[in-house]
């Protein structure tokens, strides 16, 4: 009976609601028509918006709880809440009438059973009035669960928190590429275009040479500037799309990062397939950043990596032995979650003071190419 009372209570409290938006949808419109008049119906206005607001309030809490969301106050939109008052006025009232029509039912058959009490129809009879209390019994319920999901998808406040998130990653993805760009024109400005500017002088200046140990000299110099600017390039590139994960795939291109620290690093990693480049290169980053910051910063010994996917998620740990207490709001740490924010990735740093310490990468993805083994 306790459970039968709130959807009971409900459509009593739809109904009476649905008959309070006729009277606000009347209030509304009559002072409307009254602003063109002088402004008079301003005033008015605001304090029957207002009026519509707390209902509107009252109705999408107790909407919450018949669906056992979590309470959401109705953000002050007045033509969402005009459009939740004229479905309500038509909602609210004909729930109540359409159960009254069922149990009207019931009474007519209750006195046909009273008027005309012989055996086998008596036993018919109560049979239906049995069939039809539980027929209105679900469609109380029903009712009352339609109201709810009605208020719920009119009034409910659009999911801010993920609008923000994803208006924060898509600023932070802008920043990240408006930096890689500053970065690759720096490395070019100063780097292999520098280089190349001293080989053409180096050759230049042979080729006005008469000495023949001079032109030796300028043409050596001219191949060792040659050399680093190649050098150079290799790092840019290296820098923006490493070679071996075109190669070699994300499992490879971790292996090979593990390689290049001077720790003993215990690498396992279980990917069936590739997943799509740019999170490939995404996680490669993180992973090689935070093995450079456990080989510079830990005092390890010894660090590890796992890699898998499950359940459509992309899971990465990057764990060390080292002294722990590693910043979770540092700079190199920061630019990874940025890196990661763009796919809804997420970095969980775990560095107790002491050790040790874990990088976790988790990222929703599917794996789409096939694997590619390590070579």
């Amino acid at each position: 009976m306790r459970r039968m009372g709130e959807p009971v209570a409900g459509l009593l409290l739809n109904a009476a609601a649905g008959v309070a938006a006729w009277v606000l949808l009347a209030l509304l419109a009559g002072c409307a028509a009254l602003v063109p008049a002088g402004g008079l119906g301003l005033r008015p206005l605001a304090r029957v918006r207002w009026w519509t607001h707390r209902l509107a309030t009252f109705q999408l809490a107790r909407a919450a709880r018949v669906l056992g969301h979590a309470p959401a106050e109705p953000e002050c939109d007045h033509g969402r809440e005009t459009a939740w008052l004229a479905v309500q006025a038509v909602t609210g009232p004909g729930g109540a009438l359409l159960v009254g029509w069922v149990l009207s039912a019931d009474a007519v058959l209750w006195r046909v059973q009273v008027e005309r009490s012989t055996g086998l129809l008596v036993v018919a009879l109560s049979v239906a009035l049995t069939a039809i209390v539980v027929v209105a019994a679900v469609v109380v319920v029903l009712l009352d669960r339609l109201h709810a999901r009605l208020a719920g998808l009119i009034l409910r406040p659009y999911d801010t928190d993920r609008v923000r998130q994803l208006t924060e990653s898509r600023a932070a993805a802008v920043s990240t590429q408006a930096a890689e760009l500053r970065r690759i024109e720096r490395d070019l400005h100063d780097g292999a275009q520098a280089r190349l500017v001293s080989v053409r002088m180096n050759l230049g200046l042979a080729r006005r040479a008469s000495d023949p140990d001079q032109v030796r000299a300028l043409l050596g110099e001219a191949w060792e500037s040659a050399g680093q600017a190649l050098a150079d390039l290799r790092d840019l590139v290296n820098g923006i799309h490493p070679p071996v994960l075109a190669d070699r795939g994300l499992a490879g291109a971790v292996e090979a990062a593990a390689l290049h620290v001077p720790l003993t690093v215990d690498v396992d990693i279980d990917l069936p397939a590739r997943p799509e480049a740019p999170v490939e290169s995404a996680v490669y980053f993180a992973a090689a950043e935070a093995l450079t910051n456990a080989a510079k910063h830990s005092c390890a010994q010894r660090a590890w990596v796992r890699l898998r996917h499950s359940e459509g998620v992309l899971r990465l740990v990057v764990g060390d032995d080292g002294r722990g207490g590693a910043d979770p709001r540092g700079t190199g740490i920061d630019g990874i979650r940025r890196r990661l924010s763009v796919f809804d990735g997420t970095l969980d740093v775990r560095s107790p003071a002491g050790g040790p310490t874990e990088f976790i990468v988790e990222i929703p993805c599917a794996l789409s190419s096939q694997k590619i083994s390590p070579s």
